[in-house]
């Protein structure tokens, strides 16, 4: 058994420490920080377990989110991203124009930035990265995560040692956005010297950030070291220079219950789940004196998927429209997640750009997904599942055991008459079914900070699984669809052609959204200053420690 699974002998019982926080009184709050932050000390952070097929800490590569937080405060962006207006402010960048074509980005850079080794940040290294990361989508046939983030880029050019400019092929109004996220972080072009494998390891990786990468041990730790001279953070940040902590320790955890428990001991100072927390566990850190931050993940919420190739039974629209009507997605929301959590309103979270809610679109309707099937020609029949010229309305859904909810779902369908079936995967079939074609309804998502993102779900041409994006509709609606996204992407007024496409999606039953997704953080007591980046990830700039 894999060392990071077993209960670690700082990890205390759930069931002993509901009974010490019950005898401990009512639920407290956090210690409001109140004085001056102080300097020093360690914070000690349990991610969830890292990438068990893909183990990588190179930004341009990685798609982890757990190493994209990590990541964040040891590699710095050309600009910052607002998380409350979404609007792109100056970082690495001073300024920056965009030629009226839309196909050429131009910035100036802050003097007197170094990477942590000590060599200039200048336009000359910014060139080089996206020399790199055009290399890198070559080098890993797109499958870099990055890729997604350089769509048309052909290249930079050093006008001056503050000046750089960025060439694309066509517009694409997302680039901007980009250039704030980890993956297009800026690190020291010698990394692009070595193989994407060896970068992935962290070898050469270095930041301008104001911590650096001390080690990475894949599957087992992370460690960040505080940087001295640190003085370029972005205004997004109180502190804009060195880190107040001297450390940053993050191991990985696979029980929910043990990574709360180590937090509720005082074991670790934040614990940070894939999924949220659940409603027990919440009670139990609140009541220890700990608090819980959370926001939603921008970009696609956690989404199903339909194979509409022929003879399948989601190829038809309208079982595609009775199975989101079946669907009552408030009580999935607070069943799995609790009662306060928020209820998806659309096929992206409500902290993405030009997000437009669809909450009546998507509002449970059994009377009306009933009515849909009743005039499809599908009949109750046995067990009340409905059938049609002899063939069940039977649903195949792959899952894994990080699917949320889908005994839940699968009972909220039968009642419609829709008979999901609940097909656990096997590892190697995890990584060939969609390609192949093996399902009926699949899941997934995509974290970004831009609507952008859906196309590398839905448009064959850019998507990440070419399988998934063929066959989540129709190919005339797949030709639509690309066609709002190039209207949005190539517009400098992106959001009337986002509105339309959002209105598409849901209409046509190309998204079928299940539920917000909300990145939820244990924050312990003696821990000040906790932000979220746009992106809902972990940014230490403000943050300290209680001795």
């Amino acid at each position: 058994m894999n060392t990071i699974r077993r209960r670690s002998a700082a990890a205390v019982s759930l069931a002993g420490l509901l009974a010490l926080t019950a005898c401990g009184g009512g639920e407290s709050s956090a210690s409001d920080g109140s004085g001056p932050p102080r300097t020093g000390g360690t914070l000690k952070v349990s991610f969830w377990p890292d990438n068990p097929t893909f183990s990588c800490v190179d930004p341009f590569q990685v798609y982890w989110i757990e190493s994209r937080s990590i990541i964040r405060n040891f590699a710095d962006s050309l600009t910052d991203q607002d998380p409350a207006t979404g609007k792109i402010v100056p970082w690495l960048a001073e300024s920056w124009t965009v030629s009226k074509d839309g196909r050429t980005y131009t910035f100036k850079l802050r003097d007197g930035v170094t990477f942590a080794n000590g060599k200039k940040l200048d336009a000359q290294a910014v060139a080089d990265n996206a020399a790199g990361w055009i290399a890198t989508v070559k080098a890993t046939n797109g499958a870099a995560f990055g890729s997604s983030y350089v769509q048309g880029l052909t290249g930079a050019q050093a006008i001056d040692p503050k000046t750089v400019a960025f060439r694309l092929s066509k517009p694409n109004s997302s680039f901007l956005q980009a250039t704030s996220t980890t993956n297009l972080a800026i690190t020291d072009p010698a990394e692009f010297q070595l193989t994407p494998a060896e970068r992935c390891t962290g070898k050469g990786v270095v930041g301008s950030g104001l911590f650096q990468l001390d080690h990475y041990t894949a599957k087992v730790e992370t460690v960040l070291t505080k940087r001295a001279g640190y003085q370029w953070g972005s205004e997004l940040s109180e502190n804009r220079g060195e880190a107040k902590l001297d450390k940053v320790v993050f191991n990985y955890v696979a029980e929910d219950s043990v990574r709360t428990g180590n937090l509720v001991s005082g074991a670790t100072d934040i614990a940070w789940p894939r999924n949220p927390f659940s409603p027990q566990d919440e009670q139990l850190i609140k009541k220890s004196g700990s608090t819980i931050q959370e926001r939603p993940l921008p970009g696609v919420a956690y989404t199903l998927f339909s194979n509409t190739e022929a003879g399948r039974p989601l190829a038809d629209p309208e079982v595609r429209k009775a199975f989101s009507k079946a669907i009552d997605r408030k009580t999935f929301a607070t069943t799995i997640f609790g009662a306060n959590y928020p209820v998806v309103q659309g096929p992206f979270d409500s902290t993405t750009p030009y997000f437009q809610a669809q909450t009546e679109k998507l509002a449970y309707d059994l009377a009306g997904a009933q009515q849909i099937l009743d005039a499809a020609g599908w009949t109750v029949g046995a067990g009340g599942i409905r059938f049609k010229n002899g063939a069940e309305l039977k649903i195949d859904y792959p899952v894994t055991s990080a699917v949320p909810g889908g005994e839940l779902l699968q009972a909220q369908l039968k009642k419609a008459g829709i008979n999901l079936v609940l097909r656990p995967l096997t590892p190697a079939q995890q990584a060939t079914y969609t390609k192949d074609g093996d399902y009926d309804l699949t899941s997934t998502y995509f974290t970004r900070a831009d609507p952008g993102a859906l196309q590398f779900i839905l448009n064959p041409d850019v998507a990440n699984s070419k399988g998934l994006a063929n066959r989540a509709a129709p190919p005339a609606t797949v030709t639509e669809v690309k066609a709002l996204f190039a209207k949005a992407i190539e517009s400098s007024e992106p959001a009337p052609a986002y509105a339309e496409l959002q209105d598409y999606l849901v209409d046509q039953g190309v998204t079928i959204p299940l539920f917000e997704r909300v990145q939820k953080a244990g924050i312990g007591k003696k821990v000040h200053g906790f932000a979220y980046t746009s992106e809902s990830f972990l940014k230490l700039n403000d943050v300290w420690k209680d001795s």
